[in-house]
């Protein structure tokens, strides 16, 4: 029986994430629900013991989120292309920041240290980075999880993967 307890603990430690990556905008987004919910994932981070990698910007949702994981006690990585310090940093930045070439490297970087990607509201680099990672997932490059908002809800990738939502076109329609 002592074995069989060990077995379930190195499975729940296996699936247990430790840091977690989180995409989102520069800025904070014309809908309060867009800072509510990257405050909301940032406490719940800290609740659950689980530190944030990130783009490394200190405005907009990445600020808020960065600063109240910070805030919270864990710790922050940020990862920040070098030309864009000047449009993502703005005054204080929270934990540790790497600074790397370019988006290629960032979203490299990011992942060597997430456990999982999660997707909150942002713009066109926030959608290229989420479709880069469900790329590399798809070619199996990573079996990481990723996570995606839909509406005010998180939903699970097998939500919105192309597979899915594709069907039967409807009757009267080539």
């Amino acid at each position: 029986m002592e074995g069989e307890e060990g077995t379930s603990s190195k499975s729940e430690n296996k699936r247990r994430f430790r840091r977690i990556c989180v995409f989102c905008g520069s800025r904070a987004g014309y809908k309060s629900s867009f800072s509510d919910a990257a405050l909301e994932l940032g406490k719940h981070l800290v609740k659950r013991n689980i530190d944030l990698v990130y783009g490394g910007g200190s405005v907009g949702l990445m600020g808020l989120i960065s600063q109240t994981v910070f805030n919270g006690g864990r710790h922050v990585l940020g990862v920040i292309p070098k030309a864009l310090m000047s449009h993502e940093i703005s005054g204080e930045t929270f934990g540790e920041v790497i600074a790397v070439a370019d988006m290629h490297q960032r979203k490299a970087e990011m992942a060597k240290h997430a456990d999982a990607f999660i997707a909150l509201p942002g713009g066109y680099g926030t959608m290229e980075e989420l479709l880069e990672i469900i790329a590399w997932s798809q070619l199996g490059i990573h079996e990481k999880p990723q996570y995606a908002p839909v509406h005010d809800k998180v939903a699970p990738r097998q939500s919105w993967e192309v597979d899915h939502l594709s069907g039967p076109a409807p009757s009267g329609n080539p």
